[in-house]
């Protein structure tokens, strides 16, 4: 395992800290001036959201309630009838010092004669009632209840030293996270819809339910340590659509505001110290051209994001200063407006950076602003942001970005519904050019009399629950009403040919085709492989897997002859593993209906296949495959559809796992 270095210099004994008391003169009252309300450092927020509290992430769930115990005017009684006067009170308190008096006199001495066991008041202490030399004072201490979920860590630690298993091994628990948070969200999402109607406003904010209810649990990675540097199982480009979903995977800890760091009250030197920035764009003197970024510090803004004062050298500023004195690294993530996901904006992480210079300056709207130099650390990967605005000019104009390399636009001629390019800069192969393309699975015509009844559901404007559709898939539709995929299961009914619901229906989402323009593309790696032009939702449909449906004994006679095919039984049942909740409900049961047999076929992409086929292997992939009915009833053959398990961004390979052993790394041969 990697090693985990603290910081010798961050890790003294804390010595207590004495804040200044400031005083204010007495001085004569000026003409009131209206003052601009001056807000924390925040980022825009995404879409929908709504403003939590700058300090800890406040819990959707279960917010902190303080009962208003006199928020009823007619039970509080008014001040004037309430309150005794001056003479009344003088009274009262007389008699009582009065009375107190005489018993302390009169009894005391006379108590301790008569029964000498018998513990009275000393005739000098100003007691009511006797208190035992040995008991200590009782007090009443108001606490808050005990925290649902661990306190955030405040040691600094940097994780070093990472061995190929060791990366794997994170980046697997970080995939699995992510995959939980995700089906987590959606479902949170359809269980509050249902919960409260459809009359609901505001769609439901699952994002915040899945992070509440995961943190709960201690489900939130990076807890026990503030990591320093980079993040074990974050890779550089990696795409982010919810901020809270940086906070689950230990990457940014503030819900809303940009600037991350450990605050001097819990620094074992009483120093601030940061450790990841948001850049979104929020503050007008920011200058960011990629590998070298100028930060505008937080503060002085008001409600509407203008500079309306000085800021101060404290908080986040402060942190960043220091960050610079000591040479630590902080991580960068960009934040920014993409069309086509859940809130128009995602964050990419684009790796580490050093603060090399830091000023204070007159900003555009002329006030004191403070400014952070940073420079890419050499030797990382490519930034996420600048990936990202490549794959946007390639869709656009693909020729005029990359000149040479394209050998086809589209290798389906218009078959798909997005083009499927060819790209090959590495050598003269064309292969893929060679094979006829196939749009669908080609079945057997016997298997279209099996099991098929003709029925099907009556849904005008589309399927709604509890109709005939819903049924057969056990209840619950497989999709959300985005086309996402809820949950795996042994298959999927779609609806079909004797369904009268229209094509628009949620219940027919692959058969609607790609949606996303995809490439076939030379890889030194992996030989062919295909990867996305456009970002993939986690949960959504990516391609069919299609080829030639053969027999048992049609596959005896192909493999006689030395031809590769491909068995859907061995493929990796990767689809239990997307919407598992048992880590968040106990009770959770995997879908097992319907229930199918042993599938008992191949598949022939030799002379006819499509894009699918030209997906690389790995043990831990990005892809799933889900099985699939639609135009036909027959379980012992489904279609094979791909699904991503993960938020998978442009120009990132696309890998499934075939079911071979973990250390063969390539796609069959058939497909190289």
């Amino acid at each position: 395992m990697g090693s985990t270095v603290p910081f010798q210099d961050l890790n003294l004994s804390p010595s207590p800290s004495s804040s200044p008391l400031s005083t204010n003169a007495a001085v004569p009252t000026p003409p009131p001036l209206l003052i601009p309300k001056i807000e924390p450092k925040l980022e825009p927020l995404d879409d929908l959201v709504e403003t939590p509290q700058p300090q800890e992430p406040q819990d959707p769930l279960y917010p902190d309630f303080t009962p208003n115990l006199f928020s009823n005017s007619e039970h509080t009684p008014p001040s004037q009838s309430s309150a005794l006067s001056s003479s009344q009170e003088d009274n009262v308190y007389s008699e009582y010092h009065r009375i107190s008096e005489l018993f302390r006199t009169a009894f005391a001495k006379r108590l301790q004669q008569q029964y000498g066991d018998v513990s009275v008041l000393d005739p000098d202490s100003r007691a009511i009632v006797p208190v035992n030399e040995d008991s200590s004072l009782s007090s009443v201490v108001v606490t808050r209840p005990p925290r649902r979920y661990p306190k955030r860590s405040s040691e600094l630690v940097r994780v070093t030293d990472l061995g190929i298993e060791d990366q794997r091994y994170f980046r697997d628990v970080c995939r699995r996270t992510r995959m939980l948070y995700d089906a987590l969200r959606i479902f949170s999402v359809l269980e509050e819809e249902k919960r409260r109607g459809e009359s609901l406003g505001r769609r439901a904010r699952g994002d915040l339910l899945a992070a509440s209810l995961m943190r709960e649990r201690g489900l939130w990675l990076n807890r026990d340590k503030r990591i320093v540097g980079s993040i074990p199982g974050v890779e550089v480009g990696d795409l982010f659509f919810f901020r809270m979903e940086l906070c689950v995977v230990g990457l940014h800890g503030q819900v809303q505001a940009g600037i991350d760091y450990l605050p001097a009250s819990q620094s074992s030197n009483r120093e601030p110290i940061a450790t990841s920035i948001i850049v979104s764009g929020g503050y007008e003197d920011d200058e960011d051209s990629g590998d070298m970024l100028i930060y505008t510090g937080h503060g002085g803004q008001d409600k509407f994001s203008r500079q309306c004062m000085h800021q101060k050298l404290e908080g986040g500023n402060l942190a960043l200063e220091r960050s610079m004195h000591y040479g630590i690294e902080v991580r960068v993530i960009r934040g920014f407006k993409y069309a086509g996901s859940f809130t128009n904006k995602i964050y990419v992480y684009d790796g580490l950076y050093k603060i090399h210079d830091c000023w204070f300056d007159v900003g555009k709207s002329g006030f004191g602003v403070y400014k952070y130099k940073l420079l890419r650390i050499d030797g990382q990967p490519e930034m996420g942001s600048s990936i990202l605005r490549f794959a946007q000019s390639l869709r656009v104009s693909p020729l005029s970005v990359r000149p040479r390399g394209y050998l086809s636009l589209d290798i389906s001629n218009k078959k798909e519904n997005m083009p499927v390019m060819l790209f090959n800069d590495i050598d003269n192969d064309h292969d893929p050019l060679c094979y006829e393309y196939l749009m669908r699975t080609v079945f057997p015509p016997f298997a279209f009399n099996h099991g098929s009844n003709g029925t099907g559901c009556d849904c005008v404007s589309g399927c709604i629950d509890g109709c005939f559709c819903s049924m057969k898939n056990g209840g619950e539709f497989a999709y959300d009403q985005s086309g996402f995929l809820l949950r795996g299961k042994p298959v999927v009914f779609e609806c079909g040919a004797f369904c009268k619901c229209p094509p628009s229906c949620r219940n027919r989402v692959t058969q609607r085709g790609v949606r996303n323009k995809l490439e076939v593309f030379r890889s030194r790696e992996t030989g062919w492989g295909v990867r996305s032009l456009d970002l993939i939702h986690a949960g959504g449909f990516i391609c069919e897997y299609a080829g030639v449906v053969l027999t048992r004994e049609q596959a005896e006679v192909f493999t006689m002859n030395g031809d590769s095919l491909i068995y859907p039984s061995r493929f990796s049942q990767k689809w239990a593993e997307w919407g598992d909740l048992s880590q968040i409900y106990p009770d959770y049961v995997r879908p097992s209906y319907p229930l199918i047999p042993p599938l008992d076929f191949a598949m022939d992409v030799s002379k006819m296949r499509n894009v699918a086929c030209y997906m690389s292997h790995s043990s831990t992939p990005n892809v799933l495959v889900q099985f699939v009915l639609y135009d036909h009833n027959n379980l012992m053959f489904p279609h094979l559809m791909l699904f991503a398990m993960e938020n998978i961004p442009p120009l990132r390979e696309l890998s499934l796992d075939y079911g071979v052993a973990d250390e063969w790394t390539g796609k069959l041969s058939i497909c190289n």
